[in-house]
């Protein structure tokens, strides 16, 4: 396995790792610091993920998730060493589920 593949693969675990140190109750998104808007980047990740979840088959659904993670992943490559990098592919994963949302939402589904 490639290092990218692996990072792109562990991205998700980390993040949501870093995201569960936030206390919710506290955090007024878009957030303070970095650990409120990772986790505030999570939140909006989740929710995109579970309305293309309620539009797509589970294959499809997982098959967009690892194109996704992967086209993120290369996109930011540039600053992967960066502290922004976890939260810059979190929010290119959820604009590019939006982006599908929307399309469903031309023809009214």
């Amino acid at each position: 396995m490639k290092p990218l593949e692996l990072a792109v693969l562990l991205l998700p675990l980390l993040i949501q790792a870093t995201a569960a140190q936030a206390k919710p109750a506290d955090i007024q998104c878009p957030g303070q610091n970095t650990i409120e808007m990772r986790w505030c980047a999570s939140q909006k990740l989740d929710e995109s993920s579970t309305a293309l979840q309620k539009k797509l088959s589970p294959e499809a659904f997982n098959t967009w998730k690892q194109t996704t993670q992967k086209v993120c992943a290369a996109a930011y490559a540039p600053v992967r060493q960066g502290t922004i990098y976890p939260q810059m592919v979190i929010g290119c994963d959820d604009r590019l589920n939006r982006s599908l949302i929307e399309e469903f939402q031309r023809f009214g589904e």
